[in-house]
C-alpha cells in the first residue's frame, strides 16, 4: 500500500467516525474540494480551504443525511494522484428513503503527502430521490426545535436533559428525534468540550414508552424499527464523540435507556438508583447496545442473569459490577456530575477523543492492530496545541491551560 493510498483510507475512516482532529492532519490547509453540481441543499460546487470543505460540505451532508462513503477501489494515477471508486450508503434524515449512490473521487496530494484536493463525481439524482419531499422545506439537523429534551451550553459543557418527567423520560419517537438533534448540535459545536446527560423528574429513563407501543399494537415491529434505528445513531454518536460524556443516573434506568450510560465515559449514580434491562417481562429481545456492553462490563454470567431473570441492580451493585464509575448520595448527584463535566471540559479535548476511540477499538482489535492505532493517534494528538501546552507546562512545573485544540 502506497503512502497516498494509506492517507486516502484514513480520510474515509475519519469521515465515518467524525474524527475532526484526524481530518485536520490529513488535509492540506490550502485544500480545495469540488462537489458534484446539482446535489440537494446547494451542496454542490467548489469549497476552498480544509475548514470550508469540512464545515460547508461534509458537515452539511450530515445535517440532511446519515450517509457513509464506502471506498472499494484505489487506482493510482500517473501524476501521483488517486481515483477512489465506491458507494455512498445510508439514508436521508426525517423519514426519507435509503441512499445508494456510486461515487468516484479524484484525489491529489501536496509535497508533504497531505491531501491537496478532492473532486467528487456522483449521481445527484440518487441523493434527491432519497429525500422525503418535506425534508427540503424543514430545518436541517442542528437547527430543529426541541420538545422533550432541554439543551444548553455553558463553560464548555453541553447539558442534554431528558424532559418527559410525567412519563419517566420514556423513549418514544419525539424523544429519539430530540436526542438525535441535541447530540448532533453537541458533536458539531467547537465550543462543546464535554457533555452532561441527565434527566428531569424522578428517573433518568425507564426505557421504551410501552404506552406508545400499546397504542400501536398492530404495528409494533415497524414502530420499534423507526425508534431504534434513530436512537442507535444517537448512541453511536455519543460513543465516538470527541468530547467526553458524563451521565448522571437517578431513579430508574432501564431497557434501552441504559444505552445512555453505556456510551458515556463517566457514569455517576445516586445510591438509590435502580438498573434493569427488563426485556423478558415484555417479550422483547434487546436494544440500546445492552448486549454489546453488558457482557463486557459485568461478565457473561451476570449479563445472562440480568436478561433472563430480570435482575435489578442497586446503585452500589451497579458500581461493583462495573456499570457505573461512582455512587453518591442522591442529594449530591447533580453537583457531582456537573463538577466532573466542568473538569473534563477544561481538559485536552482532542486527546480525550483519541483516547475514547482507542479504548473502543481495543475491544475487538489484535495487539498488533492496537499498537498501530496507538502510534497513529499518539502522533495525531501530538500535533495539537494542547499537546504543546501540556508538555511545556509539565517542564515549567505549572498547571496546563488547555483550550481544546
Amino acid at each position: 500500500m502506497t503512502s497516498h493510498e494509506k492517507s486516502a483510507r484514513l480520510l474515509y475512516d475519519a469521515l465515518a467516525t467524525g474524527d475532526r482532529a484526524l481530518l485536520d492532519t490529513l488535509l492540506d490547509p490550502a485544500f480545495t474540494g469540488e462537489a458534484t453540481e446539482g446535489l440537494p441543499f446547494g451542496l454542490g460546487g467548489a469549497h476552498h480551504g480544509a475548514e470550508a470543505m469540512i464545515d460547508d460540505f461534509w458537515w452539511a451532508i450530515g445535517q440532511h443525511y446519515r450517509a457513509r462513503a464506502e471506498p472499494a477501489q484505489f487506482l493510482a494515477l500517473a501524476d501521483g494522484g488517486l481515483v477512489v471508486l465506491g458507494r455512498y450508503t445510508g439514508s436521508a434524515r426525517d423519514g426519507g428513503r435509503a441512499l445508494d449512490a456510486a461515487f468516484a473521487h479524484v484525489l491529489t496530494f501536496a509535497d508533504d503527502g497531505r491531501i491537496a484536493s478532492l473532486r467528487q463525481y456522483t449521481d445527484s439524482a440518487r441523493w434527491a430521490q432519497a429525500l422525503d419531499p418535506a425534508a427540503t422545506r424543514s430545518a436541517p439537523a442542528g437547527q430543529r426545535e426541541l420538545r422533550v429534551v432541554r439543551y444548553d451550553v455553558a463553560d464548555g459543557v453541553a447539558t442534554v436533559e431528558l424532559d418527559r418527567p410525567e412519563a419517566g423520560n420514556a423513549i418514544d419517537p419525539t424523544m429519539v428525534e430530540d436526542l438525535d438533534e441535541a447530540t448532533f448540535r453537541a458533536a458539531h459545536d467547537p465550543a462543546v468540550r464535554a457533555v452532561l446527560i441527565r434527566g428531569g423528574g424522578r428517573s433518568l429513563s425507564v426505557g421504551g414508552d410501552l404506552a406508545y407501543f400499546a397504542r400501536h399494537a398492530d404495528d409494533i415491529p415497524a414502530r420499534l424499527r423507526g425508534i431504534i434505528d434513530r436512537y442507535h445513531v444517537t448512541l453511536d454518536r455519543l460513543a465516538t464523540l470527541e468530547a467526553p460524556v458524563v451521565c448522571a443516573v437517578h431513579g430508574a434506568l432501564a431497557g434501552g435507556g441504559l444505552g445512555l450510560a453505556h456510551v458515556s465515559d463517566i457514569v455517576v449514580a445516586a445510591e438509590d438508583a435502580k438498573f434493569a434491562v427488563g426485556y423478558g417481562a415484555i417479550g422483547l429481545a434487546s436494544d440500546g447496545a445492552n448486549t454489546w456492553y453488558l457482557p463486557r462490563l459485568v461478565g457473561m454470567r451476570r449479563a445472562q442473569e440480568m436478561f433472563l431473570l430480570n435482575r435489578v441492580l442497586t446503585g452500589p451493585e451497579a458500581l461493583e459490577a462495573g456499570i457505573v464509575t461512582e455512587v453518591v448520595p442522591a442529594r449530591e448527584l447533580a453537583a457531582r456530575a456537573r463538577d466532573l463535566a466542568t473538569t473534563l471540559a477544561a481538559g485536552p479535548t482532542r486527546a480525550f477523543g483519541h483516547m475514547k476511540r482507542l479504548l473502543l477499538a481495543s475491544q475487538d482489535a489484535t495487539l498488533s492492530d492496537q499498537l498501530a492505532e496507538e502510534s497513529r493517534r499518539m502522533t495525531a494528538s501530538g500535533a495539537t496545541a494542547d499537546a504543546r501546552e501540556g508538555i511545556t507546562a509539565f517542564v515549567e512545573r505549572r498547571r496546563p491551560d488547555f483550550r481544546g485544540r
